[in-house]
């Protein structure tokens, strides 16, 4: 493994503070997240169509007819998932599920991908081609009852996440290498023109999913560096926590002092020799992590 300037070189080696969370192994890991009323952390595969998550240590497994990549929470029973053709509900107990509101589901070319829900309680949902077609992804915010598509042309949408003060979302199109940054209105919609956060193409790095804490920070996944890395509120890489797969695709803080750092990572393109690839990670952190904002239907 290298890792290029904006981090520092391990030889290959992951932290040691960094474990197996769950030994699954998924193709494309996504969507992990904390439900914080339930205590509880669920992630995606997508391309295995499945929801993954564990209670009382025992590991728990969905499986969906269609892709599947993103969720928030409604209630201490209920989530808001997104699939390849629609936003529904899902209640993780009985499997009890609602249709809310197509997403694409004239276009056979795409699917969903990283997605959260922002601070006004709308969920914020990218979609791409099945192949990565050039363009044929796009950004939708749900809110209110009402889909509106907020970005459009983009590759793989990515790193969708807000900062404490509800002033700021950011994203990627991870083919870019620039993590942008969008001003806020007071109900959530972007406003005025994107900003570049992070520009990370001297350094070779491709922006995954993210998640600001609760000092404002920002944690991004780097697909292929085997890391998740820390920068500033103003764009400044700080350091960076190193795994032992190379495909490392969306962070989560969860626990109950949200202080436990989670990884995906994928092992779709990967010899199936190399058995780190696609696990579930955690480590131990300093810090503390946002509460994911609850999903207003």
């Amino acid at each position: 493994m290298t890792v290029a300037r904006g981090g520092t070189v391990i030889s290959g080696l992951s932290d040691p503070s960094v474990e197996v969370f769950d030994h699954r192994i998924c193709r494309l890991g996504e969507g992990v997240f904390w439900h914080p009323l339930r205590q509880q952390l669920f992630w995606f595969d997508i391309l295995g169509r499945k929801m993954h998550s564990k209670r009382n240590g025992k590991p728990i497994t969905w499986m969906f007819d269609e892709h599947v990549s993103a969720a928030g929470w409604i209630d201490h029973d209920t989530l808001l998932i997104a699939s390849e053709s629609r936003l529904f509900t899902f209640d993780p107990d009985s499997g009890a599920r609602r249709d809310v509101v197509p997403l694409e589901a004239d276009n056979p070319v795409t699917r969903s991908n990283d997605g959260r829900a922002d601070p006004y309680g709308g969920f914020w949902i990218g979609t791409m081609g099945k192949k990565a077609e050039n363009g044929a992804g796009a950004i939708y915010r749900y809110h209110d009852g009402t889909l509106r598509q907020i970005f459009a042309d983009l590759t793989i949408p990515n790193a969708i996440c807000f900062s404490p003060d509800g002033a700021w979302a950011y994203y990627t199109d991870t083919l870019t290498q620039i993590i942008h940054k969008q001003a806020l209105d007071d109900h959530g919609w972007p406003q005025g023109p994107a900003q570049v956060f992070a520009d990370l193409r001297e350094d070779g790095l491709f922006p995954d999913g993210a998640v600001v804490v609760a000092d404002g920070h920002l944690w991004n996944a780097q697909w292929g560096a085997s890391r998740v890395a820390r920068y500033t509120p103003d764009g400044r890489f700080q350091t960076a926590v190193v795994f032992p797969a190379s495909q490392i695709s969306c962070p989560a803080f969860g626990g109950s002092g949200l202080d436990r750092l989670f990884a995906t990572s994928a092992a779709d393109g990967l010899p199936q020799d190399a058995p780190a690839h696609g696990k579930t990670y955690v480590t131990q952190t300093a810090v503390r992590g946002q509460e994911e904002h609850q999903v207003h239907l």
